[in-house]
This record gives structure tokens, C-alpha cells and sequence, in this order.
């Protein structure tokens, strides 16, 4: 049984919790309203007995290195009977224009704006070192259902024992639905490989999971707007509260992927931004951004707070 919880961090979440319009408990694609740069809802899940990331990662509809990084020092395959994990399901957005589909690589996911009040999202995996997904604007130029898979030449001088063309099928590494970007080369697909999402795995693709796949591929129109950025840190007001959001960047993804706890790394204008944002009436909460950067969880956290004048 799944016992799910709001997680408060801090007690002032419970007007973000108001911002749910489905938690996504069961695998299916969540939509949130649209209320500022905060959306989703954050949650807490009491571990059950044979429990693993894995399987929770697919459950709760977030990509294994969301989970991961959201619950550092946690044995991924044996986590302890009736601990408490964090699900990282509440996202400050990316950076963008919020219209069709806005992409951020660090975040390892995908934001559709079906309109301008409401958003859907979902976890992706992207390319790997060597085969990094670009950044930029592009736009979908071809939906395909049951598609084929022709190899690229570059993937055969990788496995040249390949065929010249996978049919639609449970070996077919599209799976289901896959829609082709202007970016020639590069699509938005499904997988016959769930592991790889929430991961750097793909030769540049963006995949989702195949539940997740069939409903983006149902909602989304050819000539859909697609922005992808890599933004590993983000800043958002929320009812006079300022809060910061650091995600892994795709190399600490990667070495948490691997078990590992991210190499060290510092964001050197983050001070000064958040002192820009801030302005004169907010006091931050320096040491719990150093330990935003240290640890890099993905979880939004309040770090300041605006005063507010009271009118007598």
C-alpha cells in the first residue's frame, strides 16, 4: 500500500501543495496549473518491504537520477522498511518561452505547455558524453506511430552488426511513437528500455517512458515548438518567498548514475544573482545555499523571504 505524504520544506509548501491538479502516484502523466515559476507538489513515500528505486522511479512517474540525487546516501536496491524518501515531484521551471515544449537537460526533463495556465511533465533520458543532446529552438516536424528504425551511419560505426532497419516491435528502440525534430537526426521517442530514462544513455534522443510517450504523443501537433536548455540552477518567487532549485549537472548525473556522490562543483555567480533577485528586503539564508550547491538534490527550497508591508 502507498502512503504518500506532502513533504514540508519548509512548513509555508502547504500553499504549493495547492497548486496539484493530479499527483502522479500511478505512473500517469501529471498536470499542474500554472501559478508563477513553481509547480508540481512536494511529496514524501513511506518505503514498503522490497522496495527499489527503480521500480519507484517508474511508479511515480521521475527518472532515476531525480531520486537518486533527491535522497543521497539511500541504498538504491534495499532501502530501509518504513523510511521516509523524498519524490522529486515540485520543479521551479526552466528558463524559456513557456509555449508547446520546453526542455532542460539538467533536469533530465520534458515541460508541454498545452496552454498558457497548464503544464504537463515528464522524466527523459538524453544523450550521452560524446553524444550530447543540443540546445537551441527547434520545432516537431514529423509524428510517427509504430515507427522504423533506420540506423544513422554514425550509430553502425558503433555496432556495425546492426540491420539496415528495425521494424515496429519490442526490439524496435523507438518504441511506440517517435517524433522527429527540425534538428535532423534527433527525435522525442518512446524506448524498449525504461532504465535508460532519467539517464544520459541516448546517441542525442530524447526518450520517454512508454506510458509517458503515448500521452505526449496524443496531445502534441506537428510543428509544435520545442526549446531545450541545460540549466543546472533556478531562482523563482512564490508568494514572497524566493526559492532556489540546483540539479545535478550531466556530468554529476552521470556519476550518480554510477552510484557516486557528485564531484564538487561551485556556481560562481550565484551570489551575486541572488542578490540581484533579492533586492534590500529580503534576508537569505547563505549557509542553506551552500548546502543547495554542495548537495545538488533538485529539491526546491525556500531561501529567502520578502517582508512584506502591513497596511494599519
Amino acid at each position: 500500500m502507498i502512503k504518500l505524504t506532502c513533504l514540508f520544506i519548509p512548513a509555508r509548501i502547504i500553499t504549493v501543495c495547492g497548486l496539484l491538479l493530479g499527483v502522479n502516484a500511478t505512473g500517469l502523466a501529471a498536470s499542474y496549473s500554472v501559478n508563477g515559476d513553481l509547480v508540481g507538489v512536494a511529496q514524501s513515500y513511506t518505503v514498503q518491504t522490497d522496495d527499489n528505486f527503480y521500480a519507484l522511479a517508474r511508479q511515480f512517474n521521475v527518472g532515476i537520477v531525480e531520486l537518486l540525487a533527491a535522497n543521497p546516501g539511500v541504498d538504491p536496491w534495499a532501502p530501509v522498511t518504513h523510511s521516509q524518501l523524498n519524490i522529486p515531484s515540485l520543479h521551479v521551471l526552466p528558463p524559456g518561452e513557456r509555449r508547446g515544449i520546453l526542455i532542460n537537460l539538467a533536469d533530465l526533463r520534458l515541460f508541454y505547455f498545452k496552454n498558457p495556465q497548464t503544464v504537463m511533465t515528464f522524466p527523459i533520458g538524453i544523450g550521452k558524453e560524446g553524444w550530447r543532446t543540443p540546445t537551441g529552438k527547434t520545432r516537431i516536424v514529423k509524428k510517427r506511430a509504430k515507427p522504423t528504425w533506420t540506423p544513422p551511419a554514425s550509430i553502425f560505426v558503433e555496432k556495425p552488426s546492426l540491420p539496415f532497419e528495425i521494424p515496429p516491435g519490442p526490439d524496435n528502440p523507438l518504441g511506440e511513437y517517435a517524433m522527429n525534430l527540425g534538428w535532423v537526426g534527433y527525435l522525442i521517442h518512446g524506448t524498449n528500455r525504461p532504465a535508460g530514462v532519467g539517464v544520459r544513455a541516448s546517441h542525442g534522443c530524447i526518450r520517454l517512458y512508454p506510458e509517458d510517450i503515448s500521452v505526449l504523443f496524443a496531445e502534441v501537433s506537428e510543428s509544435t515548438p520545442v526549446t531545450v536548455v541545460d540549466v543546472d540552477y533556478k531562482l523563482a518567487w512564490q508568494d514572497h518567498q524566493l526559492w532556489l532549485e540546483i540539479s545535478p549537472t550531466q556530468e554529476q548525473a552521470d556519476d550518480i548514475a554510477d552510484y557516486q556522490p557528485p564531484r564538487a562543483l561551485d556556481i560562481p555567480h550565484l551570489k551575486d544573482e541572488i542578490n540581484k533577485i533579492a533586492g534590500a528586503n529580503v534576508t537569505i539564508d547563505w549557509p542553506r545555499v551552500e548546502m543547495a550547491i554542495k548537495k545538488r538534490t533538485g529539491l526546491p527550497d525556500v531561501i529567502g523571504q520578502r517582508q512584506v508591508m502591513q497596511i494599519r
